[in-house]
């Protein structure tokens, strides 16, 4: 019996893992900020600050669900919510650098 519960834990665990992962996986396909002309952006620590928070930020996921992959947790929370995290940041530092965000979410 023992055995049997075990089995059915893992399982069931091996299925929540898998579509946390799904769901991160496709909320990183949302990670593409469009319309950022830098030609005709003025250079300022600012820009440069949020250049760069749009790069580390979709880095980061990439690289979490990789190591998800790999069967390493690495957070307490669940993958998906700190994707989410990243991609507010991300978000705003498309916004900010008068980006748009070419996904579901904008079409709402």
């Amino acid at each position: 019996m023992k055995i049997i519960t075990t089995l059915l834990s893992s399982l069931l665990l091996a299925g929540c893992i898998s579509s946390d992962l799904k769901k991160s996986e496709q909320l990183l396909q949302d990670f593409h900020c469009a319309k950022i002309d830098t030609e005709q952006m003025p250079h300022s620590s600012m820009t440069d600050y949020y250049q760069q928070m749009l790069y580390s930020s979709k880095a980061k996921v990439e690289s979490y669900i990789k190591q998800y992959h790999q069967g390493k947790e690495l957070f307490d929370l669940p993958l998906h919510e700190v994707v989410e995290q990243q991609y507010d940041l991300y978000k705003d530092a498309c916004q900010n650098l008068g980006g748009i965000l070419s996904s579901s979410e904008t079409a709402s």
